[in-house]
This record gives structure tokens, sequence and C-alpha cells, in this order.
């Protein structure tokens, strides 16, 4: 008896296997699927990530002496930094700047200051010894003319020849020692003025030596007060970190976030970015406490944008105040930003997916089974949505998808997009007459002369 059964059952398997292979599977039709058009209030929104950081901070700066001209240093690299998010008291340790940098240049200041030192000693004896031998000329020029004068008296009783040419003797005597105290005065002055130039260069070398020194002395950075320590962020992109140079003209090192002033970084590509004002409203999310969430504002918006990187997409800067305070939010925190760019409280709104367009109109598919291919104006859209100015009612169904039969769809509304056509003439006539009021209004720059055309009447008031 179980045999038999066994038998019943495989052979009932068998049909059923033959009857799923062999026989032709049935055409099943799937019903097509349609929406409904909503009325209410409307939202425009563009999301974006962004980044945590102060807006206004107070900042760990370079050494003053680094500042200095005397140093000769254009910029140091920072060897070693504290980890970002560390609490540091007053005075504790920060940063340290390269000291191989400083050591090289003060190794060669120290050179140059006793090569300084040693043209200086020189110049002075050089000067001792050239004036002594100006004033030997002198004491020589005294003694000659004295002769001279000697000369002269026992001439007196001479033949005149010779009491004139003891005379002449005189007088050469006289413009000589004249000459040599004249040349004197001019010697210890172009004497004074080496000695003053060698001296001056060793001030200057040994100011620079002090200079390094006292530099050398600020490498090891220490914080003015007490904070949490976090990298400063280029304007560039990019933030301080070790490895980093700092200079006159890049001066912070690192910065203390004010948390009670906060705001969000962000970045919109250039699609979105015309949508994007400020003042607008943003929700903004914490991605470290998602049961958080935040309100604010949009305060600034990038005029220039800037590539993504190994990308060619442009994206543009937007800054987001932060509203209100939480003891737990920390720098650098990752924001998930909602901007409401625009809200209408009443609109018709239709998903996105069930408009389609050619190069001129854009339609819908009425489900009314009246197979209607239906004109509409399209208005603003979301991410799902897009507003319906004309062409549809509260409560009318319509296809998602394109049907099967879409070439049977008769297309209806052309009275809507001959008034699409209307409106758009009207607003390019609108921007014209703007643009040539905007010209006639312009000014005349001052004492610029109007051409003088024949039949052109040129008035001054």
């Amino acid at each position: 008896m179980n045999k038999k059964h066994w038998l019943i059952a495989f052979a009932i398997l068998i049909i059923l296997l033959l009857a799923f292979f062999v026989l032709p599977s049935s055409k099943t039709e799937t019903s097509a699927i349609t929406t409904t058009a909503l009325r209410g209030p409307f939202e425009i929104l563009v999301y974006s990530t962004g980044q945590l950081e102060s807006e206004n901070s107070d900042n760990i700066l370079i050494p003053e002496k680094l500042k200095d001209r005397q140093t000769r240093i254009s910029y140091l690299t920072i060897t070693d930094l504290v980890e970002e998010g560390t609490f540091v008291d007053s005075g504790d340790y920060v940063a340290t700047l390269d000291y191989q940098a400083v050591e090289e240049q003060l190794k060669t200041a120290i050179d140059d200051l006793e090569k300084a030192l040693s043209e200086y000693e020189d110049s002075k004896i050089d000067s001792n010894l050239t004036l002594s031998t100006q004033r030997d000329q002198i004491v020589n020029a005294k003694l000659d003319l004295e002769e001279k004068e000697i000369t002269v008296t026992e001439s007196a009783y001479e033949s005149p020849s010779v009491k004139r040419k003891a005379e002449m003797d005189l007088d050469k005597a006289e413009r000589k020692l004249e000459q040599v105290k004249d040349s004197y005065k001019l010697i210890t002055q172009q004497e004074g003025n080496k000695v003053n130039r060698s001296f001056i260069n060793y001030k200057q070398v040994r100011e620079r030596v002090d200079a390094l020194n006292e530099l050398k002395s600020q490498l090891i950075i220490r914080s003015p007060r007490a904070g949490i320590v976090s990298y400063y962020q280029y304007p560039w992109g990019g933030s301080v970190k070790t490895g980093s140079q700092v200079s006159q003209w890049n001066q912070i090192i690192a910065t203390f976030p004010n948390m009670n002033d906060l705001v969000t970084k962000t970045f919109i590509n250039e699609i979105d970015i015309s949508l994007i004002k400020p003042g607008q409203k943003v929700k903004i999310g914490i991605d470290a406490f998602p049961e958080k969430e935040l309100t604010g504002e949009v305060v600034s918006v990038a005029n220039m944008g800037q590539a993504m990187p190994k990308s060619d997409a442009k994206v543009f800067e937007v800054k987001i105040k932060v509203q209100g305070t939480d003891p737990e939010l920390k720098p650098a925190m990752t924001t998930s930003n909602t901007i409401q760019t625009n809200r209408f409280e009443d609109v018709l709104y239709v998903p996105i997916e069930s408009v389609f367009s050619n190069d001129s109109l854009s339609y819908v598919y009425l489900a009314n089974g009246k197979q209607k291919r239906q004109i509409i104006e399209p208005g603003d859209e979301n991410e799902n949505f897009v507003i319906i100015q004309q062409g549809l009612s509260e409560g009318q169904e319509l296809y998602l998808s394109e049907p099967e039969n879409k070439e049977d769809f008769e297309l209806t509304g052309f009275e809507i997009y001959t008034d699409i056509l209307k409106k758009q003439e009207e607003e390019k006539a609108k921007k014209e007459q703007e643009k040539l009021q905007k010209q006639e209004e312009k000014p005349i720059p001052q004492n610029m002369e109007l051409p003088n055309a024949p039949g052109t009447v040129v008035s001054s008031k």
C-alpha cells in the first residue's frame, strides 16, 4: 500500500514538472503605476555636508622675532605639533619650529660678526697710520716755512734777485703748509667715514646675531591661555600640521576656537549655487549625535568657485551660522545641512517622474481612461516633486511612467503652450527695457565732450 502511494506521488510530481517546463507560460499583464496631483505647502531644499568651525577664535602665532627682518629668515618648518583637540593650559607646550634652520643662520652670522669686527679694528689702525703720516707732513711743512722765513731775513742785504728768490720760496712754503692742512681735514673726514662704515656693518651683524639668538630661544611655542587646540585651516584648503611652514605672511600655527560662536562651512555645487542666498534658513544635523538637530542661517556665499580634486566640477564655499550652543559640539565635527531655498504655502505639485518633455513643451499622461496627453506649465522643483502652474487640478490621476501605447494618447492643452510662449516674450521684452533704462541712466563722465554730429544739439547746464 505504501509503495502504491509513493508511485502516485511520483507520477504527480512528473506531471507538474512537465507542465512547468513544457507548457507555454501565460502572458501576465502588469497594471500601470499612477499618482495623484496634490496641493499644499512646498519646500525647495538643498542638501550638503559641512564641518563645524569657530567664527571667532584666538590664534597661536609664530614668534615675534621671526617677523624681524634682521633674522633674514623667510619661513620656518613646524617640526612637532600637539595633537588637535588637546586641552592645554596657559604656558603649556604646543609646537616646535625648526632649530636646524636657525642654527645654520646663526653660525653664518657669527662668522660674519668676527669678520666685521676684524675689519672694524683694521680700519681704526689704518686710519691712525694715515692721519699720523699726514700730521708729520704738516710738521715738516711748518719747519720748511720757518726755514724760508729765516732765508728771507738773511737776504735783506743781498742782491734784488737773491732777495726775490727767497721771497718766492717763502710764498711756496706758506701755500704748501695750507695745502697740507686742508688735505689733513679731508683725509680725517674720509678716514672717519671709513671707520664709521666698518662700525655700522659690525653693529648690524651683531644685532643680527642677537636677533637670531633671541629667535632660537622662542622656537618652542607655548600656549598663551587655556583652551582646546585646533589646527589652523588655510583659506585655500587643508590645515597646518607637522611639516607645514610658517612665516610673517602666514603667522597662525593653531587656534583656540570659541565654541559659543560656531559656523559650519560647506561647499555647494555650481548647479545649485544659484539657489543659495544669505539669510536662508538651515536645519543642521550632527553626524556624531544623530539625535541632535540645530538651526542655522546662511551668512555668506563665495563669489568664486573652486575645482574639486580630480574632477572638472566646481563648488562654492558657503558659511552657515549655527544658532544656539551645545557643550557637546567640537571643532571639525561633520554636519548634514538642509538649506531651505524657497517655500510655497499652497501650490499644486506632482512627482518629477510623471512629467515628460520634448524640445519645446512639457506634458503628463492622464490616467482617466480617455488617453489624453496634457500640456502643462511646470514651475520650481525640488528633489522629488515639481510645481504645476497650469494644466492640472488637484486630485487628477497621472501615469508615473510612459504608457506602452503612448502614441495613442492625444496631445491637448495647446492654449497653455501659447500662454507660455507669450509669457516668455513678455519677460524678454521686460529685460530688454530694463537694460535700455540702465544705459540711459548711466551718467556721462565729467569733462567728456559729446560728438558734435550733424543734427545733434549739445546743451550745457
